[in-house]
């Protein structure tokens, strides 16, 4: 008996202490999670034209057009380590475009078959730092539709399930011969782009006397370990300007008086021609 009552008053007293004991602490709040790091901002390409607008006229033999630009949040370690990599790709507006190839039939060379491409850019240019093929895969430059073998020409719907694919890339290989011939396709050499210091490059474009006139799109890319990382496009305008403009509003807007003065412009050359020559002496 004696030893319970002792038990009894040791729990009793215990009962404070343990009470005590699970109150919360009075140490002050807590201290606030430590805030995460800032983001990294990844690096950019920004890019512009020398040119905005060009005006084409009887006299155009031709012009180059500079794309400038700078890498922002570069971290690229020094100049010229090749960290990063540049591509700028210049194409004019998309037309159709019928391809004919020719056969010996009896000695005669005629027109056998053909295809039409529905959209093939009528200028393209590229130029990069260092050759496209060491800088992407080609699933990357046929995504992005850089470099010659990645142009988009899609054949009329009409010659789906007809030719074969190896008969297509014939025919797209004679577009791109024919358009590198009249220097209208232009792929500019290594260091076509040239790094001015460790964020700023260049790249000259030519455009020869024939190029198509109409809207250019300059699309510059940027590449970081194969893949594109950003991406830039600028615009560039070329348009009729002085007599070459007014003859082909005329011949365009009215066609049918366009033809007939032709035709009469041409009978009086042939008058004036003949009549100087029969007064002439012997």
């Amino acid at each position: 008996m004696l030893r319970a009552l002792i038990s009894l008053a040791i729990v009793v007293l215990a009962m404070p202490v343990l009470a005590q004991d699970t109150r919360p602490s009075r140490m002050g709040p807590p201290r606030p999670a430590a805030a995460p790091a800032p983001a990294v901002p990844s690096p950019t390409v920004e890019a512009d034209v020398s040119t905005r607008t060009l005006a084409v006229t009887t006299g155009f033999t031709g012009h180059e057009i500079v794309v400038f630009g700078a890498i922002d949040n570069s971290d690229a370690p020094s100049t010229g380590t090749g960290y990063y990599d540049v591509v700028v790709v210049v194409e004019g507006t998309p037309f159709p475009i019928v391809v004919r190839r020719k056969s010996d039939v009896g000695g005669v060379w005629v027109n056998t078959s053909s295809v039409t491409f529905g959209s093939v850019p009528s200028y393209y240019a590229i130029a990069s730092t260092r050759p496209i093929e060491e800088i992407a895969g080609p699933g990357v430059l046929e995504r992005h539709a850089i470099g010659m073998q990645h142009i988009k020409m899609t054949p009329s719907a009409r010659y789906k399930g007809t030719l074969k694919e190896y008969e297509l890339a014939g025919f797209r290989e004679a577009v791109i011969r024919l358009k590198k011939k009249e220097n209208l396709y232009v792929l500019e050499p290594k260091d076509g782009v040239t790094f001015v210091g460790r964020s700023l490059f260049r790249a000259t474009i030519p455009l020869p006397a024939n190029v198509p006139v109409g809207p250019l799109v300059a699309r510059t890319y940027l590449f970081h370990g194969g893949e594109v990382v950003s991406a830039h496009i600028a615009r560039v305008t070329l348009h009729r300007a002085g007599i070459e403009r007014v003859v082909h509003n005329f011949a365009f807007i009215y066609p049918a008086s366009y033809g007939l003065f032709a035709v009469l412009l041409a009978v009086a050359a042939g008058l004036l021609a003949s009549v100087y020559f029969y007064r002439q002496p012997g």
